[in-house]
């Protein structure tokens, strides 16, 4: 019978050799988890869009002179130019601010009053943009593949509310992930607008219709 000592230092031995395997276990899973996320990654980075991809605005339409609560439509038919499909058009849009150091905004302008959290202020209200084009950027909207050799309207339905005279800018980007890049062509631009303070005047005629004057 081996002595209590003996015993006791079989035990401690044994434990230690227990917790060594147990801390090998660890080790190899976290090993496992690091690769696999590494794999995970360079298979994301695989799949983004990278390259030279040819687009060109073959029309871009926005009445010069506008009036409050005239309804207006703003279009770019944007042609793939390109032998490659263009994996996610994207459209940024930003109005000149009318205050010097303020951020543009797509339909809008900044308000100078320190008091105010937003200073964002809209001058056209947008009754519609273009068809599944949210994005997580308030100021550009992505509508999506086009093919080579396509053409895409990409306009918005708008409503004038604030007078004055507006720089609207706007630019193209054939995808919002990856390396992506333009070749030459018509992909960016702007329109100059008056918006006059005299509203437009409507009636309704015997059908019920709302009938807009000049």
């Amino acid at each position: 019978m081996r002595p209590p000592a003996l015993r006791g230092a079989g035990k401690v031995a044994a434990g230690m050799r227990d917790a060594a395997r147990v801390r090998l276990v660890v080790l190899l899973v976290g090993a496992a988890a690091v690769l696999a996320a590494g794999c995970g990654d360079q298979r994301q980075d695989a799949d983004a869009p990278s390259g030279t991809f040819s687009l060109d605005v073959t029309d871009a339409t926005f009445p010069p002179e506008q009036r409050v609560a005239e309804p207006s439509t703003m279009r770019l038919d944007v042609a793939n130019t390109g032998d490659r499909e263009v994996p996610d058009l994207a459209v940024t849009v930003e109005t000149e601010p009318t205050t010097g150091g303020a951020a543009p905004v797509p339909f809008g302008t900044a308000d100078d009053d320190p008091a105010l959290a937003d200073s964002a202020r809209p001058v056209w209200v947008v009754d519609r943009g273009p068809a599944g084009g949210e994005s997580a950027y308030v100021n550009t909207w992505t509508v999506g593949p086009l093919g080579s050799g396509r053409t895409r309207p990409v306009t918005w339905k708008l409503t004038a509310i604030r007078p004055g005279d507006y720089t609207v800018r706007w630019r193209l980007s054939p995808s919002l992930e990856g390396d992506a890049e333009l070749a030459d062509g018509t992909t960016s631009g702007e329109f100059q607008v008056r918006i006059d303070d005299a509203p437009v005047s409507a009636t309704v005629n015997g059908d019920g219709e709302v009938v807009r004057g000049d």
